[in-house]
């Protein structure tokens, strides 16, 4: 390393986000960047540690020491050609990745104050589109075909990987653009989707071929002789991810105004993106008061939403007890995920976050939702082992609502039982997880099929 004890005297400094008053008129980008400078100098933190659990810990193997040290010499080429041989997609990662990488790094482990590595990672991708230094490549071809199912992050990682190899890529989207989570789940103030545009023009200009508006019927994928237009592939991977989200099947649950939260996140980005809804389609928050039940990620988004919106209020209710306030979690040590209270930029903007709540009942009047009768409840240990169990503790209460958003989380796909030559990755395998460890399924998937197609 160029400065081996930079961690010593340079402290840990994140971009931030644009200020709240400002940010929540639109849907722009909320995070901040630093100077060249700056980074440069948070790049100088990575302190070469003999080992570097930031690599075990990253799906995809990422190697932060020494893009780090590429990036702090000033050596933007070179960082990004490192970071590039294991991540595909480092402008996606670097926006939205929980950076697994940050929570293993020793800074973290021994200060809380780990590199800054999301923020460098987009930093350097950034500046590699900037500079130019993100060349199509023209892989020369190997004869053979196979058929992505899915455009997601998963997808999109076996198409790049197999088309590199050589192979023939087809990308089957049922919807008309692709990205999956990333285009129609996530909030553009997260991740600009011209950003995706970016990656899927190059992907092109490489040769993957996208078809839009084509869904592909998997019960019947081990019986038919074509797909779509292109005949029968050497290969097919499944990276249709996991399209049932979990429901609330309670007493009123078809009252107007009870969503499920992509109904709300991907309907807002298809009108940022120019397409129009009619007034009984259109789902907003404008001048409601919003309930957001589920506490994850999700649920964050859509309260970043709302308030985006106009809505008039926003209370997130979860049913699980509040994580630990603090940089670690006693009843979660190391070397696991730190289960501790995450607060967003989201949440920043104002919002009521209530634990230990269960949802009883949606209320309403002439087919309207009105509110939601709740009840807290608390956890007791399971005699027989397993899941805790629920027990009431307060009396039903009601929350004043006129728009309920559930994020629950998604239901893990079942498949029947697929040819040989069917593969399948990504949150479709393995159920709902990060975009990172979809990429990396991907691309593991995308060297299985190699593996098969060369015997």
């Amino acid at each position: 390393m160029g400065n081996p004890k930079a961690f010593l005297d340079i402290h840990r400094q994140e971009a931030g986000y644009r200020p709240i008053h400002d940010r929540i008129h639109d849907f722009g980008e909320v995070e901040q960047t630093l100077s060249t400078g700056e980074r440069k100098l948070q790049a100088s933190r990575c302190m070469d540690c003999g080992v570097p659990f930031c690599h075990w810990a990253c799906p995809l193997g990422n190697k932060p020491p020494e893009w780090n040290e590429a990036l702090y010499q000033g050596e933007w080429k070179k960082a990004y050609t490192l970071l590039n041989s294991t991540n595909p997609f480092p402008e996606f990662t670097g926006r939205i990745c929980p950076a697994l990488c940050e929570k293993a790094c020793v800074l973290n482990l021994t200060e809380h104050e780990p590199t800054t590595n999301r923020e460098d990672e987009c930093a350097i991708t950034e500046a590699a589109f900037r500079e130019g230094y993100v060349k199509v490549h023209h892989p020369k071809r190997n004869g053979k075909h196979v058929a992505v199912i899915g455009a997601g992050p998963a997808g999109l990682a076996a198409a790049n990987e197999l088309n590199l190899m050589g192979y023939s890529v087809t990308v089957f989207e049922k919807d008309e653009a692709a990205g999956g989570l990333l285009r129609y789940g996530i909030p553009n103030f997260k991740l600009n989707k011209a950003i995706i545009d970016r990656r899927i023009k190059l992907l092109e200009e490489e040769g993957v071929e996208f078809k839009y508006g084509e869904a592909i019927d998997l019960e019947t994928i081990g019986t038919i002789d074509t797909i779509g237009t292109i005949g029968k592939p050497d290969a097919i991977i499944i990276a249709t991810g996991t399209p049932t989200a979990r429901d609330l099947n309670i007493p009123g649950r078809e009252l107007k105004g009870v969503h499920l939260a992509l109904e709300l996140l991907a309907q807002q980005n298809r009108v940022l993106a120019g397409m129009e809804f009619s007034d009984d389609e259109r789902i907003t928050a404008k001048g409601k008061d919003v309930l957001v039940i589920g506490g994850g990620d999700t649920g964050s988004d859509c309260i970043g939403t709302a308030h985006r919106q106009g809505c008039k209020s926003v209370t997130q209710i979860e049913i699980m007890p509040k994580p630990v306030e603090g940089p670690v979690d006693p009843k979660n040590p190391w070397p696991n995920f730190p289960r501790t209270l995450k607060t967003t930029s989201s949440h920043e903007e104002g919002c009521t976050r209530c634990w230990n709540i269960n949802t009883l009942e949606f209320l309403g009047k002439d087919g309207k939702l009105t509110g939601v009768k709740v009840q807290e409840i608390d956890w007791k240990p399971n005699p027989e082992g397993g899941r805790p169990l629920m027990v009431e503790k307060g009396k039903p209460e009601i929350i004043k609502a006129e728009l309920v958003l559930l994020a629950m989380g998604f239901l893990k796909p079942e498949h029947p039982e697929y040819p040989d030559n069917v593969f399948v990755c990504g949150d479709a395998q393995n159920g709902a997880s990060l975009v990172v460890r979809a990429m990396a399924s991907g691309k593991q998937t995308a060297h299985k099929v190699d593996v098969f197609l060369s015997k």
